[in-house]
């Protein structure tokens, strides 16, 4: 039995999926973004505690409600562990990433080619899309990153827009910083703390 989600999970999981309309809204049809388009589901990328119960919760049920396709979703996953764990920036025993700058820097070009395993690669969809992690939910209308706060886009979007016109349509998923308090709860309901990747924390 998997631990359970932090109970205002669902509420933060509304309040991004409210900011990602409200730029899609803005941002018409500079925004590509569909079902189908797996541009930003190749190469792994870090996600919290949070985000991996979310995943296995959303494993768990799909288990219940499509076993089979449940069942495929967790081969690709142990498929990839088994192909990332000799390279891998951090604990190969428990996926948890390494922050140290070497680490850092090694998982910038760590494995870019290599597909999530929560993506169908016979239909190009996501099969756990309401589990999904906020990178995936937030990915693709302009967004601060980094230190410096530059305004970061998916390079298939927003062709054509100036800067101000991007700068418009910007989104602000977690205003209040609720993601960083539920995640603080997950890892101390899971005893791990760290980021980890998608295949680790669906391989098991």
């Amino acid at each position: 039995m998997h631990t359970s989600l932090p109970a205002a999970d669902q509420k933060l999981v509304q309040i991004v999926d409210a900011a990602l309309a409200d730029a899609a809204r803005k941002s018409g049809d500079w925004l590509v973004c569909r079902k189908g388009c797996t541009q930003c589901c190749y190469g792994p990328f870090a996600i919290s505690q949070l985000d991996a119960l979310r995943l296995q919760t959303g494993l768990s049920d799909l288990k219940s409600s499509d076993p089979r396709r449940a069942a495929r979703v967790r081969q690709r996953a142990q498929q990839a562990v088994k192909q990332l764990s000799a390279n891998f920036p951090g604990d190969p025993r428990t996926g948890i990433l390494a922050e140290d700058e070497d680490a850092e820097a090694a998982f910038a070009d760590f494995a870019n080619d290599e597909p999530c395993p929560a993506l169908d690669p016979e239909t190009g969809a996501c099969d756990l899309y309401e589990s999904r992690p906020m990178t995936c939910r937030t990915f693709g209308p302009p967004m601060r990153s980094g230190e410096e706060g530059g305004l970061a886009v998916c390079e298939l979007c927003f062709h054509g827009a100036t800067d101000q016109q991007i700068a418009e349509c910007e989104m602000d998923p977690d205003p209040d910083n609720l993601e960083e308090k539920l995640t603080l709860e997950a890892e101390k309901k899971t005893g791990k703390r760290g980021n980890t990747i998608v295949a680790f924390c669906l391989a098991k």
